[in-house]
């Protein structure tokens, strides 16, 4: 495999969208956001109107990332190219939006804390590419995937508009959050005492003059913070965490994180009926997922079953794997999907 970039048989559009959405959030961060299209073969030759296929990135993600190369590995934008290029799989335009923040990522949610995330990509991203690009522009032909905290965008836009996305695929996405989540409570209130003694203020300062010599457990760190933000956020934009200097959960914050739990969602008729009304749900993980996510990947099964969501349409699939390296399973997804839209 050669390790430089391969030819492409369709193209990819970048372009920038400055979002009026974004413009003056909580952390300063850029409302000028790259977005970038893909366009099969085919696109430019024909009037045709195609599905439209939105992809969100994991936690610390961003655009650019996309076309990292590893050795022996092609980038997924790569990978999706060649997957249009065989000519046997329904063409779509792909969408690869942009949701990094200052602490790594927002969840794709609207929070005090960050930002208006989930709005951005649902009521200007959306419509901004239905106006540019030649989609079909309803719900019926409209899907999101992801992984990680990608994968869990994927699960929980789709329950919070289901008037905009009528499919869904999630590799490895946050859910079951009291199995995910709640085990690493006590690990970071011990890092955060015995490195910043318990003060977030004192990590943050520590963090920035590092700048390029951060951590894996620096952004641990970072990424609790972070869900915190999206999740537990004061409306003065105060972050809360959901346990205390004792890793011991503080309840009328984790409720807070449980309203947002894709799992707990479903529970709730409005949710039910959102996810009972996809066109196609693709559900998988890795069966050594490092943070248990084969768990929620499965309890989410579960609860489309529950729903009603008719096995025609519902894909579910537990790989050995852990949490990484998986990123040659988002074609297998992609095509799925464009067999149940075309």
């Amino acid at each position: 495999m050669l390790p430089w970039s391969a030819d492409l048989a369709g193209r990819f559009d970048q372009q920038m969208f400055d979002s009026t959405l974004l413009r003056g959030n909580p952390l300063g961060d850029p409302h000028e956001r790259p977005v970038l299209v893909y366009l099969p073969p085919g696109y430019d030759e024909s009037d045709r109107r195609y599905p439209a296929i939105y992809v969100a990135q994991g936690y610390t993600g961003h655009l650019a990332m996309w076309f990292n190369r590893t050795p022996f590995r092609q980038p997924y934008p790569e990978l999706l190219d060649a997957l249009f290029a065989s000519g046997d799989v329904p063409p779509a335009i792909v969408v690869f939006v942009d949701a990094w923040t200052r602490f790594g990522g927002s969840q794709y949610l609207d929070s005090p804390g960050t930002g208006q995330y989930h709005s951005y990509l649902c009521d200007e991203i959306v419509p901004w590419v239905d106006a540019q690009y030649r989609t079909i522009a309803d719900r019926d032909h409209r899907a999101i995937t992801g992984k990680s905290s990608g994968g869990y965008a994927a699960m929980v836009t789709p329950l919070l508009r289901p008037d905009v996305f009528g499919a869904l695929a999630t590799h490895a996405g946050d859910a079951l959050f009291g199995v995910c989540y709640q085990p690493e409570f006590p690990v970071r209130a011990r890092e955060l005492r015995d490195l910043y003694d318990g003060s977030y203020e004192k990590f943050f300062a520590s963090f920035k003059s590092r700048a390029g010599q951060t951590t894996g457990q620096d952004l641990h760190l970072l990424e609790m913070y972070g869900y915190s933000a999206a999740y537990s956020s004061e409306p003065d934009g105060t972050v809360l965490l959901p346990y205390d200097e004792l890793g011991r959960l503080i309840p009328e914050v984790w409720e807070r994180w449980l309203s947002r739990d894709p799992v707990a969602m479903v529970e709730q008729p409005q949710y039910a009926e959102a996810l009972g009304s996809m066109r196609a749900v693709w559900i998988d993980a890795g069966r050594q997922d490092e943070y248990f996510l084969d768990l929620g990947a499965t309890a989410f099964h579960r609860a489309a079953l529950e729903v009603g969501v008719p096995e025609e349409r519902l894909h579910f699939e537990l790989f050995e794997g852990k949490h990484g390296g998986i990123e040659y399973r988002y074609p297998l997804a992609v095509e799925w999907l464009c067999r149940q839209l075309g």
